[in-house]
């Protein structure tokens, strides 16, 4: 397995612990302190799971089972896989902060931030996408296709 497909795993994992830690500090405000979840927390512990650890385990996943194209196919371009890691976990750590901090005291600068977080989470999938799309490719089935094989 290639380091940059463990990191988007660990990095998945972790993401994992943040959300599971979130649901139960809202889960015991909920039902032990009597508070309301406020849409700001549940946004955060969403994106948390879901853009967190869903979508970088599937990231992760599929850097490392894809065929790789080859290394003169001009669509070969690791460094934007590296570049979609580095726009991802920042954006969905600040976009977590965020609002979290907001549901606390909401102001224009978390406000922003939220939103730059959000925006990096996008880029940063757009461009994981993007250097998967060309490696979703027959490898052998091609040929057991021909012969006749169905899935």
């Amino acid at each position: 397995m290639h380091s940059l497909a463990r990191r988007y795993l660990k990095t998945a994992i972790t993401f994992l612990v943040v959300g599971l830690a979130l649901g139960v500090w809202l889960l015991v405000r909920r039902e032990l302190g009597g508070a309301a979840i406020s849409a700001r927390e549940l946004s955060a512990h969403t994106h948390a799971l879901l853009v967190g650890f869903v979508m970088m385990m599937i990231a992760g996943v599929a850097l490392w089972l894809f065929p790789r194209p080859a290394a003169d196919d001009p669509r070969y371009k690791p460094r934007l896989a590296e570049l979609a890691w580095w726009c991802i976990t920042p954006g969905t750590a600040l976009r977590i902060a965020a609002e979290v901090l907001a549901g606390f005291e909401p102001g224009l600068q978390l406000r922003i931030a939220i939103v730059a977080g959000g925006l990096l989470q996008a880029t940063g999938l757009a461009l994981v996408f993007w250097v998967l799309f060309p490696r979703i490719r027959a490898a052998g089935s091609a040929q057991r296709e021909a012969k006749g094989e169905r899935f």
